[in-house]
């Protein structure tokens, strides 16, 4: 990992001057070898902050720039999420690897058009956000798949908070509570259980209007939700979220088997541990957090080590489109009660240990030769 990875950042806001700044710099800490060249903002204030917080003096208030910047490797892209598929696409087509936060995009059009440059682009996509990078949803994930709880049947996930007082475009079209919080929910969730078939919901706007950026606005967008999933099979889970939650007490992520119950403690984009009930133990088993100090930002990482090693991002755009389609689909939902069917897949990625992947790889070969 001797080459540098030049970085230009698109978006200095709360996301991208506060928990991706302190990523890189953790990163650099750690002997990765990055460094931030260019950074972008529609707003001339946040030039003294990138100067401040990276000592980066190439500072533009128009993206395109840093798209044509040869020195440009790896494109951050933290802007409001209306921005993220527009520019994550100029990005792609300008030959550079891109990280784009959630969600990929507002739309399926634009999403698909992202899943297909991916696979022909010079560059890699990892789409936010990076939950089943967490060492916690790892081992859940192999505790569910080895069949340790037996068959899932039902499944439930949570977060929420009274939502943001800056940034008003959280609250306008192509924002709101889904596309902010429920995206790691249902990313988390799918991951889990594999693809969704069907979805229901109740989502709405409860508050009509809030005061943000000091000033009283209309809200247009759902702030408010209960998302209902279909795995097929009798499978079924539910997503709660909202930027009407002031404060809760609940695990993240409770899977509920014939054997037994997981639940993730904390968030699941800051896990703390999991709870294990298993009948035949007939005890609640806690395990703390393996890893205190990772960060939901950990995709930054992930994409990075790829490039270096020519390796394959365990996040697929694929799984961010199927996200993106449940949480439209729950909106639409939300107008007219219908439930809609779910037409896109995604294979999830697998978190097995190498003899425990050989040994399912044998049972697959043995199945088709039946």
């Amino acid at each position: 990992m001797s080459e540098t990875i030049r970085i230009g950042i698109i978006g200095y806001g709360s996301v991208g001057s506060g928990p991706y700044t302190r990523q890189i710099k953790r990163m650099q800490s750690e002997g990765y070898p990055v460094e931030v060249v260019q950074v972008c903002d529609s707003r001339e204030e946040r030039r003294q902050v990138a100067k401040e917080r990276l000592r980066v003096s190439n500072f533009t208030q128009r993206y395109q720039e840093v798209l044509e910047n040869d020195a440009v490797d790896l494109v951050l892209v933290t802007t409001s999420m209306r921005e993220h598929g527009p520019v994550a696409e100029a990005a792609l087509h300008a030959g550079k690897h891109v990280l784009v936060e959630k969600p990929m995009a507002v739309d399926l059009e634009t999403a698909q058009e992202l899943v297909e440059l991916s696979q022909t682009s010079k560059g890699l996509l990892v789409c936010a956000p990076h939950v089943v990078l967490s060492p916690t949803y790892q081992e859940m994930w192999r505790r569910v798949h080895r069949g340790e709880l037996g068959k899932i049947r039902l499944a439930r996930a949570f977060y929420g908070w009274a939502g943001p007082n800056w940034g008003q475009w959280f609250y306008q079209p192509g924002g709101g509570a889904l596309f902010d919080l429920g995206v790691y929910n249902v990313v988390s969730l799918t991951g889990l259980l594999g693809p969704a078939k069907r979805v229901t919901a109740l989502a709405g706007t409860t508050i009509q209007e809030r005061v943000v950026d000091d000033e009283m606005m209309k809200v247009e967008a759902v702030d408010n939700a209960h998302v209902l999933i279909d795995f097929g099979e009798g499978v079924y889970a539910v997503v709660t979220t909202g930027f009407t939650i002031q404060k809760y007490r609940c695990p993240a992520i409770e899977l509920y088997g014939d054997k037994g119950t997981i639940q993730m403690m904390g968030d699941d984009w800051d896990p703390n541990g999991y709870e294990l009930w298993l009948n035949d133990v007939g005890a609640w088993q806690i395990h703390g957090e393996s890893d205190p100090s990772w960060p939901w930002t950990d995709g930054l990482r992930h994409l990075v080590e790829c490039i270096q090693t020519g390796s394959k991002p365990v996040i697929q755009p694929e799984h961010a489109y199927h996200a993106l389609e449940i949480m439209l689909a729950a909106e639409a939902a939300g107008k007219d009660g219908r439930t809609r069917e779910i037409a896109s897949t995604f294979t999830p990625p697998r978190f097995f240990d190498a003899a425990e992947e050989q040994a399912a790889s044998h049972l697959i070969h043995d199945r088709t030769q039946l």
